[in-house]
C-alpha cells in the first residue's frame, strides 16, 4: 500500500510540474520561432588587421523552401556591416564601378557575381525585428543576387585585409559534412 501511495505522489508531482513548464516553454518557443529560423541561416565574417577588427559583416539568407524543382528565385540577404572607421569605409556591391584599389572599399559578391538590387534599411525597419546581431551602429541592406545552386559562397573582401567566404546552403548543412564514423 505504501508503494502504491508513493507511486501516485511521484506521478502527481511530475505531471503537475511538467505541465506548467511545458506551457511556458511552448509559449516562448512560438514567440521566437521566426528568430530561431533566421538564426540558422545567418553567417558572420570579420576582417582583421593583426588582432584588431576592421570590418564585421553578418549575412542572413532569407530563403523559404518550396517543392518546386525548377525554383529560380533570386537569393535575398539581409546584410549588416560594421566598420572600425565608419567615416571613410564603405561597402561596394558593384565591383565594376571600382578597381578595388582603395583600402576603404569592401566588396561583396555571391559566387563571383555582383548584386542585382541593393536597398538600404533603417535601424527601425520591421525586417530587422526578428534577426540576430542587430546593433544601433551597424548599416543594414537588403541585397538581391542572381539565382544560385543549392550551395553557394558569399565573399566579403578588401584589398588590404583579405577576404572571407560565408558558405550558405538551401538544404541543411549537415548534408554536406562528412560522416563522423
Amino acid at each position: 500500500m505504501v508503494k502504491l501511495f508513493m507511486g501516485w505522489v511521484i506521478i502527481t508531482l511530475l505531471v503537475g510540474c511538467s505541465s506548467k513548464e511545458e506551457k511556458a516553454l511552448l509559449t516562448s518557443y512560438s514567440e521566437k520561432s521566426k528568430y530561431h529560423k533566421h538564426l540558422q541561416r545567418t553567417e558572420k565574417a570579420e576582417l582583421l588587421d593583426g588582432n584588431t577588427s576592421v570590418a564585421l559583416l553578418t549575412a542572413t539568407h532569407l530563403y523559404t523552401s518550396n517543392n518546386d524543382k525548377n525554383d529560380t528565385r533570386n537569393e535575398v540577404f539581409i546584410i549588416g556591416v560594421q566598420f572600425e572607421d565608419s567615416d571613410n569605409d564603405r561597402i561596394v556591391f558593384d565591383k565594376n564601378t571600382t578597381a578595388n584599389t582603395d583600402k576603404n572599399e569592401y566588396i561583396l559578391t555571391l559566387n563571383k557575381k555582383q548584386a542585382i538590387k541593393v536597398m538600404a534599411l533603417s535601424n527601425e525597419d520591421v525586417r530587422l525585428k526578428d534577426l540576430s546581431f542587430i546593433t544601433d551602429w551597424g548599416d543594414y541592406y537588403e541585397v538581391t543576387f542572381p539565382h544560385a545552386s543549392s550551395r553557394f559562397s558569399l565573399v566579403f573582401e578588401n584589398i588590404s585585409y583579405g577576404k572571407k567566404s560565408l558558405v550558405f546552403s538551401k538544404v541543411p548543412k549537415f548534408v554536406y559534412t562528412n560522416k563522423g564514423f
